[in-house]
């Protein structure tokens, strides 16, 4: 697995997930920071050209570092439930987009939430650019892969999650979701939104309120939105209950 960058290589190499790295002829002193870290750790450094790594990049932006990393740990929903005494899931249905996902991704590790549940089929790669576009929090979020959406909420409510669908034309407002307790917030990919199947599943459908004239938001600034609602409102004596 290949990821490029410096914030997602820091991170991998914190998480001990680094198994080599290339480097450019020309370092700033930021990767040459990481490479004696790498060194320090054993793990084997070549330098190289800057074409190879554009190459090896596929054309991202890699700062003049490229790594090889371990396979991520496999989770499930337990994982993201066990042990947490109210979890703040995001569950991505249909979001395929590696930017997207990567930033959503920084959001939920920003938000201190449990993890995110994504189907397998159809999923994007986590290296390369949705490592990059996660600023590392790829190597600290659990991502759960599921091969149903409709069934993983189902099996979360069973286990006392509530499940949100964030969508353009539900009736309530996010703000008057109780958020406070075990929470999926349940994302739709940009343009189709929720699938008709994993909409009928969610307890509560909620709509970000919007004052202008653009009537939707990007996913990945939508999954901001209800992450920090959710914090607030965790943070707050006076969280609604509307439940």
């Amino acid at each position: 697995m290949t990821i490029y960058g410096i914030n997602p290589i820091a991170e991998a190499l914190a998480a001990s997930r680094v198994t080599a790295l290339r480097v450019s002829e020309r370092a700033s002193a930021r990767v040459l920071e990481i490479v004696a870290a790498a060194q320090r750790a054993g793990i084997p450094v070549r330098r190289v050209s800057m074409q190879e790594l554009d190459r090896a990049a596929r054309g991202g932006v890699h700062q003049g570092l490229v790594a090889e990393i371990t396979e991520r740990e496999q989770f499930d929903l337990s994982d993201l439930i066990e042990g947490r005494e109210s979890p703040l899931i995001v569950v991505l249905d249909g979001i395929e987009d590696p930017h997207n996902v990567g930033a959503i991704l920084r959001t939920v590790d920003a938000a201190g939430a449990s993890g995110v549940v994504r189907q397998s089929r159809h999923a994007a790669p986590l290296d390369g650019a949705a490592a990059k576009a996660s600023a590392g929090a790829i190597s600290r979020v659990k991502v759960a892969d599921v091969v149903n959406i409709a069934r993983a909420l189902e099996e979360l409510k069973e286990r006392g999650v509530w499940t949100v669908g964030l969508a353009g034309d539900a009736p309530k407002r996010l703000d008057q979701i109780d958020l406070s307790l075990p929470t999926a917030i349940v994302l739709g990919a940009e343009g189709t939104g929720l699938r008709r199947l994993v909409r009928e599943r969610c307890d509560w459908l909620a709509a970000i309120p919007m004052r202008g004239h653009v009537q939707s938001l990007n996913v990945s600034v939508a999954a901001g939105v209800a992450l920090f609602e959710a914090v607030r409102q965790r943070t707050s004596a006076t969280a609604p209950h509307h439940r």
